[in-house]
Order: structure tokens, then sequence, then C-alpha cells
């Protein structure tokens, strides 16, 4: 015999389960703001931009021996420059920082702004001004570095990167964090209740034991409480023979 599940039976089962819903969703939410406002640390973003001049294309597209379609060609060129060991060694050498060049290239992002000449080198880093550093000598080496690569100098740093007076991380976002957490503990949660009621094999009424044996229940014992249930027998007793019954 097929089985059904009425929206009554679902809905039966989330109030049944609502306060191990509940719990689950407030747990994760709050893991998830623990994490994220003392465990994880804040990055912070420094960013600086250079412009690619039209001369520049037109030297690159010399010296490659064929024209371009479009300027997105040759500033895809650049950003793989700014972004390869050769530049970033050169960073880290002459800012003396303990880390790699595979270790910065993770952390630095180069993405052109539109469809115009104007590149940004976007850098993250645990400390503001040593992202703002960075940035900015990247942006000179590469200055520097594509005269003799490609025989180029005009490249120009446009907005080199600034230290805020009072800088934002650009994560953790805990309150995002908090919410995706409810997202999915609510989700988790619900599908963990349908779980439990699915395993659960237990004879809890009458409709579960139809289901059970395919038969119709001709009748049920109610639990009875003999305390309470006497007292209301004695009091109907003395109601019928016209005594008075204390309250």
């Amino acid at each position: 015999m097929e089985e059904t599940i009425s929206l009554r039976e679902l809905f039966d089962t989330l109030k049944k389960r609502l306060s191990l819903i509940i719990a689950i969703t407030v747990l994760a939410t709050a893991i998830s703001g623990a994490v994220s406002y003392f465990v994880l640390k804040p990055v912070y973003n420094a960013s600086s931009q250079i412009l690619v001049s039209q001369a520049a294309a037109g030297a690159l597209s010399s010296l490659a021996g064929a024209a371009f379609d479009t300027d997105a060609k040759y500033i895809e060129t650049y950003n793989v420059i700014l972004k390869s060991p050769y530049i970033l060694d050169q960073v880290i050498e002459e800012l003396d920082l303990n880390t790699t060049a595979e270790a910065l290239n993770s952390s630095v992002n180069v993405v052109q702004e539109g469809q115009s000449q104007v590149v940004t080198i976007n850098v993250q880093n645990l400390d503001p001004a040593q992202a703002v550093l960075i940035a900015n000598e990247i942006a000179k080496v590469f200055q520097r570095e594509i005269s003799a690569l490609m025989r180029i100098d005009n490249i120009t740093i446009l907005t080199p990167a600034e230290l805020p007076s009072n800088p934002v991380p650009v994560k953790p976002q805990p309150a995002l964090n908090m919410a995706i957490a409810l997202v999915v503990g609510l989700m988790l949660s619900v599908g963990l209740a349908f779980l439990l009621e699915y395993l659960d094999n237990t004879v809890k009424s009458e409709q579960d034991l139809e289901k059970l044996l395919g038969l119709p229940v001709l009748g049920a014992v109610t639990e009875f409480d003999y305390a309470q249930d006497a007292a209301e027998i004695n009091k109907r007793r003395k109601q019928a023979r016209g005594e008075t019954v204390g309250i």
C-alpha cells in the first residue's frame, strides 16, 4: 500500500521537533558568530591603480608583430606580468618581506576596470599598512621593469594606495557569516527532524496502529488517573444524592 504524507503531518512533525530545530539553528549561528569575531583574523585590502596609455598599446602590438583586436589583449599581458615571480621577488626583496612569491601571489588580485586602460592592483594583508606598502611597491616595480621587458615607458601610477585613518577589514564579515549559518542550520535541523521522524517506528496513536496493521481501530483504552477520577466520581455521587459538595 502506497503511503502518502499530508501537509498536516509535515507541520505536526515540525511542531513536535520545534525545540530541536531552534536549538540547532541558534547553535550554528552562535558558533559562526564566535568564529567570525574571535577566531578569524581581520584581513585588510589596499588598492593601487596604474594607467596603460594607448602609446604603450601600440608599442606592444608592433613588438608582438600583430595588432590586437581590443585593448584587453595587452592589458591581460600586463596582468600576468604584475603577478609574476619576476616582479614579486623584487617586491619581497625591496620591502624585506618574510614570504615567498607564491604566497604573495595568492594575496594579490589584478583587474582591469571595464574596457579602460586602468588596471587596479588589490593586495590583502592582515596589516593594513603592509597592504598599502605592497600595493604601491608592486606598481613601482612594474613601472620600472616593464620598460626593460617590453621597451615601453607609458605606464603611469594613477592612484597610489593610501592608508585610511580608520581601516575597515574586508573579511571576515560576521553578519554575512551568521546569516549563512542561520540558513544552513535551519535547513540541517529541519532535515534532521524529518529523518528522526522517519526512523521512529514506535506506535504512539491509533493512526499509527492502523497504518502498521492495516486494520481499523474499534476502540482505545485511555490513561486513567485513579486519584483524580475517583474524586470526580465521589463528587458526582454526592451531587446526585443532594449532598453539599465542598470546593
